[in-house]
Formats: structure tokens, sequence, C-alpha cells
């Protein structure tokens, strides 16, 4: 005798039915009951930099709201993304506890998050958990120096950005008719800022490059003061600054070198975020101009940054895809394009799909996101870029260049005011 159906059986049964034909492929009505799949954004949405972690989290945000309007990931039924939020806070241990926590909430994939100190707090949970990670910012190379195999990186390693920045002063001195120049190191005490600036430093030592370095200054990350800082700089005459600075110290050595008068040929950077952010040129106004950066910058020709560009702008007004915006699109894009290759959201099915990237792109300066074995993007590149009449132009490599560059600095550089 066949047994009859209770309504609690039936809807038992039914659920297992409709995952199971979800999953062949047919019917329409079930395809479109294909659950979401959730991936984190972690990033210093408050605390010291929480500028630029607002600004990144709207980049990965917007990358996600772009690929569900897409269709989501369609080998995967169309399954759309939800993006997890999670703020470092600009701290270690709370980077990775908000990892640990948008794990447990489900997280297949993370995404984030600005400060080389916490991508390292992160990725040794990541580690741990066997979950994948995809660092959208983060430049310090001893993260991938781990032998990590869930951790993979769209950005520019630091032996990158120290050696574009000898090719960059290389052709300017060139160009110039420069033999030497003295000048003066500066970096915050955080991760990147060490490892950023000891890393240029000791390139041009390994490769003999014309830099006297005259002074290495180091100070905390969040200073409020830099008045000492730029008295020992300004003892030193140096003929160039070299700081590796975040927004907030960057406006803080800009006012206190026009209040100490610091006479300089040029401000350039090794290649950091305080100079570019819409924060610095809004608030230094004229103060910002001529001050160089090497950069990874946006490509201002590429199709892909002009759309993405004007979409921002548009939800966004008064900001613009910068390094950090454009950098936490990209890695969210190419986490979409590894869950769309994978067809899985299994970790080491993730994994495969990433170490098979090849993600044609030109948003930013560099060719495809193509990963080592260490996971880190082999075609990341850097622009020089200068701050020319408060507004930013990419003049180095010329290829991609808006303007030309202006060195050195026009002689009378403290009469701009503020």
């Amino acid at each position: 005798m066949k047994k009859k159906m209770n309504r609690r059986t039936f809807l038992k049964y039914s659920a297992a039915v409709g995952a199971t034909t979800a999953i062949a492929g047919a019917p329409t009505l079930l395809r479109a009951q294909v659950p979401e799949i959730k991936i984190a954004s972690i990033q210093p949405v408050t605390g010291v930099i929480s500028d630029i972690g607002i600004s990144m989290r709207r980049g990965n945000q917007m990358a996600v709201d772009d690929i569900n309007a897409r269709g989501g990931i369609k080998s995967m039924g169309g399954a759309k993304l939800r993006l997890l939020l999670g703020d470092s806070e600009a701290k270690e241990d709370v980077a990775r506890s908000e990892a640990e926590r948008v794990i447990k909430d489900g997280a297949v994939t993370l995404v984030g998050p600005f400060l080389s100190g916490n991508a390292m707090a992160i990725a040794t949970l990541c580690e741990q958990r066997g979950v994948p990670f995809v660092m959208d910012v983060a430049a310090a190379d001893d993260i991938t120096r781990k032998g990590f195999k869930y951790t993979f990186r769209v950005f520019p390693t630091t032996s990158k950005f120290a050696d574009s920045m000898l090719f960059y002063m290389d052709k300017i001195m060139k160009e110039k008719n420069i033999s030497k120049i003295r000048g003066v190191v500066t970096n915050t005490g955080d991760l990147f800022g060490r490892v950023q600036g000891a890393t240029f430093i000791k390139t041009l030592k390994d490769k003999k490059f014309p830099i006297e370095v005259l002074g290495h200054i180091e100070y905390p990350l969040g200073t409020a003061d830099l008045s000492a800082e730029i008295s020992k700089i300004k003892a030193l005459k140096p003929d160039v600054l070299f700081p590796v600075a975040r927004p907030g110290d960057a406006k803080l050595m800009v006012r206190e070198l026009y209040k100490q008068r610091v006479e300089l040929q040029a401000i350039v950077s090794p290649g950091s975020p305080g100079w570019y952010e819409p924060e610095f040129l809004r608030d230094m106004k004229a103060l910002a101009d001529f001050v160089m950066d090497n950069v990874p910058w946006v490509n201002p020709i590429g199709k892909m940054y002009k759309e993405v560009n004007a979409a921002f702008s548009k939800k966004f007004p008064g900001k613009y895809i910068d390094t950090n915006s454009g950098y936490a699109y990209l890695g969210v894009l190419v986490i979409a394009d590894a869950l769309e290759r994978a067809k899985s959201t299994k970790p080491d099915d993730i994994v495969a799909a990433l170490k098979k990237t090849y993600f044609k792109q030109d948003l930013m300066v560099g060719l495809a996101v193509a990963f080592d074995e260490r996971g880190d993007n082999i075609n990341a590149d850097t622009a020089m870029i200068q701050i020319i009449g408060q507004s930013i132009k990419v003049v180095l490599p010329e290829k991609a260049a808006e303007a030309k560059y202006i060195y050195p600095m026009p002689k009378q550089i403290w009469d701009r005011g503020v």
C-alpha cells in the first residue's frame, strides 16, 4: 500500500526535486531560484584612513552591482553576488576578526583590505580556514612570500613600485641633464610605509642609482604633528623629498613645508596614496601643485576606465575612479571571472580558476591580470602622475601621458599661498 503524502513530506520532497532540477539546468522558473553567492569586502571605512576605505568599499560594491546587472554568474544559472561588508578600522586585529565573521556568515571569497598589515592578518586566517582571498590593494612583498595557497594580489608589489620609480627618475634625470640628486625619504610606520620606504632605499643602493639618501625619517601612521620631522628635512637641505604618505599626513607635511619654507626641487613619492585622494586636492588647493607620485593608476585612454569612471562619478558626485577605487572594482571583477570559470563555490575550485586567470582590462595602467606562482599579478604596473593646475595628470609613461611633467618645481613655490 502506498503511503499517503502529508504536507510536510510534500514540501520536503518538492524542495529536493527543485534543487536537483535547478542544478540540472531546467526548468527556467527553478533556475531563477539559484542561491546568491556571498563574497566579502573588508576595508578601513572608519579610522585614520576612512576616506580611502569608503572609496574602496564603493568600488567593490559598484563592481558587484554591475556584475549582477549583467546577469550574475552565468555558469551557475545567473547566481547573483552578495557583498558582505566588513570594517577593519585600519587595525590588524579587527581585520582578522572581521574576516572570521564574514567567513562564518558564508563568504566564499574575500576582497580588500588596502593596508598591508591588515592584508597579512587576513591572508593568515584565510590560509587556516581554506578561503580564497584576493587583495585589491596591498603592496608589501612579504604577504605573498609566505607560501600561502589561497591568497592572490591584483595590485603591484613594493618591488615593482621601486623598479618603476627608478625607471621614471632615470628618464627625468637624463632629459633634464641631472647627474645626481640629494634626497630625503620619509614614510609612515605601518607595514606598507616601512616596506615601501626601505625597499626604495635598498633598490637605490643595489642598483647604484645616482640618488644620495641624506636621511630616512619615519613617523607613526595617524600622527597629528610633523613639525619636528620637517625641521630635520630642512636642515638636511635635500634637492628632492621622497615621501610615502597617507592623505592625513600628506596634508600635514605640505602645510609644514609651506610654514617652514623648505626649498625643494621636487616632491616625488616612490608610491603612496596620500597625494591623489580628492580630499588632498580639495584641502591643499594650490599647495598641491607639482607633487609627483609613482603609483598604480587608471588608464586614462581605456574604454573600461571611461565607462566605469563616468558611472562612479554619476553615482558619487565629486568623486572619481583613482588607484584605490579602481583596483577595488578590478578585484571584484577578477573574483567574478574566477567564479564564472570555476562553475563552483568550492574553495579549491576557485583557487584553481584564479591560478589560470587571464583577465583583459584597460581600467588600470598595465596589461591583463595574470597571477604567478606566488599569487602576484605579473602585469600590474605604475604610472607617474603629477598635480598640475590642481588636477591629476598622467605624465609618464609617454604612451599614456596626458601632459608633460614639470621638473623642477617653480622657484617661488611657497608664494602660492594656502
